[in-house]
């Protein structure tokens, strides 16, 4: 099965970026990769119900089951212990990913308040991080169940040479940047 974003990435987005950077062949034209959705939750060593909740709600954001993140090191001044987990991730492939950021752009961003469009500063890759700081922009969480708003990071990897080039293709898909 096929989202619209993917075929639409194919006819459309394919040719207009062969077309802008002069690509000699189709392998040439920058793809987007995968997309990660993190969450960081320093909270969580004090409450563990925290992740739980966390892992349901980015769950049910991204219809993919998200995984808890864990500690690397013991640091005392955090109260934070080796393996303890403090945040919640999920990466997004192929039809999956193209459902999610058909979401993002068409329904979840135009609902944050005072929206003016996200910046546009890429990573020197081609890659993007954007951050949001509420989970409720997306209409699958229910707000009477939220017990914290919980920021999070979602980041397009591209295959993509330059700033330039993933700047271009994000933009395609229909990412709302700022002038």
């Amino acid at each position: 099965m096929s989202t619209t974003l993917s075929k639409e990435y194919k006819e459309r987005i394919v040719p207009e970026l062969i077309k802008e950077f002069n690509y000699s062949t189709i392998m040439q034209v920058p793809k987007l990769e995968k997309i990660v959705i993190n969450q960081g939750l320093g909270a969580a060593t004090q409450d563990k119900k925290l992740i739980e909740t966390a892992i349901n709600e980015i769950t049910a954001i991204t219809g993919q089951k998200a995984v808890a993140t864990l500690s690397k090191k013991d640091i005392a001044a955090f109260k934070l212990r080796k393996k303890m987990p403090v945040g919640v991730m999920v990466t997004l492939r192929k039809d999956r990913m193209y459902e999610f950021l058909e979401r993002l752009v068409r329904v979840a961003l135009p609902r944050i308040r005072d929206f003016k469009g996200i910046n546009s500063k890429l990573d020197g890759r081609g890659n993007y991080t954007l951050g949001i700081t509420e989970q409720i922009i997306f209409p699958e969480i229910n707000i009477d169940n939220v017990p914290k708003l919980q920021g999070m990071n979602i980041t397009f990897v591209t295959t993509a040479n330059t700033d330039e080039e993933g700047f271009a293709l994000l933009k395609k898909f229909g990412l709302p940047f700022k002038k």
